[in-house]
């Protein structure tokens, strides 16, 4: 029989999902289940590792059943996961030593302002391409050293393994066989030289990270071992990783220099493929490992905004303000415009291009007329806001000028958030077909790494177009609306460092 079907696992940060996708491009099974989400103390963020294992495959026997795909019959899994999130255990059991530390957690943000006033930055971000900010897995890593009984100890000692969210997933797929991650999300570390492609000896010593922590390196398309029997009900090649933004791109056929696409999750994550070589950002901006096969590394730019779908959120279940977060596209419509109210969602610091991690969030610009509706048009216009923000950065850091912007994401879907997008942005924005790109990137990277694509041009090829925005606002009205943005980010900068 051929095996002409993939396994897509997408563990996000709020839900795992999974997908089966057909040799087509088509999805042909998918599930999901949402996990909680803990909050111990203002700035902290974590997830429990299990909960995140149970989850995720628990979604994806109940994807193989929607598909009517045995495990025997898939080519190939590929993992996209949440980057960044940071998870220590025992080799011995596979047990979990801790919660997991989630990429929002700011409980670093002293350390990293510590070692910033050290002289730290310009190295770290010379060897790296990132920012020296908690969003990072590193000073994470080093917390849980520092706060667990006997960790450091038995970390030298080579009993514990550490992990971003992808290696957690390999480890217990594989039935702890497997003890691997991609470039992409080793990019994503502070403990990962950009140009060298392989953990930095310098960094691990500088951060006190012992290098038997660590995972193996493997790329990003390719198999590198195979799952354990009974986990899915067959053994089959793991033969695809990556970060889900780098993924995302992936699945959005971003192949080509200068193609760039945003997604609009959790967070919104905005990446510019950049070519084989790395670009040196001089306005904040990542530089990062999109993924590496066997023609070699494909780098990108890339702008991280922590709060993109979680306003929504945080309207729903801290405000009340709509029930479901599908309905905030029709009370945002409610209103021609925000009446002047600007929502600044600096709820655990602001990401690019400020990394302000003492930045808080602020609703300003209120009157007694000001109400429901208005409130919901200013998270809209936020999201886009700081999107304009990244590609404004983008551009001035030389990178090929955009003519449009694709995007993904359960945020994508709403109609008036992508006008106000293209509007905000002067730039035509463009939703595929399939908003799961994620999911898809999984897909695609496991597929080539088994052979069941071709090449890029048959990806390229499956990639459909569903709606394009073109922008429709004056110009002198969206300088006026990015003049008043930029005002209110300046009022909220270094507001918890008081």
């Amino acid at each position: 029989m051929a095996k002409a079907h993939v396994l897509a696992l997408d563990q996000g940060t709020t839900s795992s999902r999974a997908f089966v996708f057909d040799v087509d491009g088509a999805v042909c099974g998918r599930a999901q289940r949402e996990f909680a989400q803990h909050f111990p103390q203002p700035g902290w963020v974590e997830h429990d590792a299990d909960e995140i294992l149970r989850t995720q495959f628990d979604c994806a026997r109940a994807a193989l059943a929607d598909a009517g795909v045995g495990a025997n019959e898939l080519a190939a899994v590929g993992i996209a996961n949440q980057r960044e999130t940071v998870v220590l255990w025992e080799r011995a059991t596979g047990r979990a030593l801790a919660p997991a530390i989630v990429w929002q957690d700011r409980r670093t943000a002293a350390e990293c302002d510590r070692l910033r006033a050290l002289g730290w930055a310009d190295e770290v971000r010379e060897r790296t391409g990132l920012e020296l900010d908690p969003y990072f897995s590193a000073t994470k890593l080093g917390w849980l050293l520092d706060h667990l009984p006997d960790a450091r100890r038995r970390a030298d000692a080579g009993e514990l393994a550490f992990g971003t969210i992808d290696s957690w997933l390999v480890w217990h797929l594989s039935g702890g066989r497997l003890h691997v991650t991609d470039p992409g999300n080793a990019s994503r570390t502070l403990l990962f030289n950009l140009h060298a492609l392989d953990w930095d000896e310098g960094l691990l010593e500088r951060f006190r990270i012992p290098r038997a922590l660590l995972p193996r390196i493997v790329p990003s398309i390719g198999a590198c071992g195979e799952s354990e029997a009974s986990v899915l009900g067959a053994a089959v090649p793991i033969a695809g990783i990556g970060g889900d933004q780098q993924a995302a791109t992936f699945g959005q056929a971003c192949f080509t220099v200068g193609m760039a696409k945003n997604t609009y999750g959790t967070g919104c994550f905005l990446l510019m493929n950049t070519g084989a070589a790395p670009v040196a950002s001089q306005n904040r901006l990542l530089s990062t490992v999109g993924w590496a096969g066997p023609g070699g590394a494909q780098y990108a730019l890339e702008g991280s905004v922590f709060m993109g779908g979680a306003i929504v959120q945080w309207l729903r279940d801290a405000l009340g303000l709509v029930e479901r977060a599908s309905d905030i596209e029709a009370l945002a419509a409610s209103v021609p415009d925000s009446g002047g109210v600007v929502l600044v969602p600096a709820f655990t610091g602001l990401g690019a291009p400020h990394w302000d991690a003492h930045a808080r969030g602020a609703l300003l610009g209120l009157t007694r007329g000001s109400g429901a509706g208005h409130i919901a048009r200013a998270a809209l216009d936020a999201i886009a806001l700081q999107t304009v923000d990244l590609v404004d950065a983008m551009q001035r850091d030389g990178a090929e000028p955009l003519r449009e912007l694709r995007v993904d994401g359960g945020a994508a879907a709403n109609d008036l958030l992508l006008q106000i997008q293209a509007d905000l942005l002067g730039v035509t924005v463009v939703r595929p077909r399939l908003l799961e790109t994620t999911a898809q990137g999984a897909a695609f990277f496991a597929g080539l790494g088994v052979g069941l694509w071709s090449g890029t041009d048959e990806l390229a090829a499956q990639w459909q177009q569903d709606r394009v925005f073109v922008p429709a606002l004056a110009a002198a009205r969206r300088d006026e609306v990015l003049g008043r943005w930029r005002e209110a980010v300046q009022r909220t900068r270094g507001w918890a460092a008081q």
